[in-house]
């Protein structure tokens, strides 16, 4: 597959609505889906947009295939971090990693590798932490 041919990937998008203070447009394709809980996604970002504010529960390696991803990284008490990912950045992410992230001027894709044995990826956050939606791999790969 090649991955910088939008024709050749399913993209689901996402929207923020009134609930949100920040642009939210970015969009997600499954890549991969194997027993076990490996799971391969491929999400852009448009520009200067952002994803929803989240929690990954799963372990997430993720490398930056082109423009620039934006992530905030969110310590309770304590004023977040903000890093610039570039092209060809690689990280790898332990479960509870707290954060947001917006594509650069000209957006970004991101590969996104997660393992999650117990089938949980993410927790979509409110403000104050509190848990708006649970996202699961039976969510994005119907059984």
């Amino acid at each position: 597959m090649d991955l910088f041919d939008d024709s050749k990937v399913q993209w689901t998008r996402y929207l923020g609505d009134e609930r949100f203070d920040y642009p939210i447009d970015y969009s997600g394709a499954v890549l991969s889906c194997r027993e076990g809980g490996h799971i391969d996604l491929l999400y852009r970002w448009a520009p200067n947009a952002y994803c929803h504010f989240h929690r990954h529960v799963a372990e997430t390696t993720s490398t930056v295939l082109s423009g620039e991803l934006h992530v905030i990284d969110f310590v309770p008490g304590e004023a977040g971090a903000k890093r610039v990912r570039k092209a060809g950045d690689y990280a790898y992410k332990e479960p509870g990693d707290i954060h947001m992230e917006h594509g650069g001027p000209s957006g970004a894709l991101v590969l996104f590798n997660l393992y999650a044995p117990d089938g949980h990826l993410a927790e979509l956050l409110g403000p104050n932490l509190e848990v708006m939606r649970s996202t699961r791999i039976v969510d994005l790969v119907p059984v």
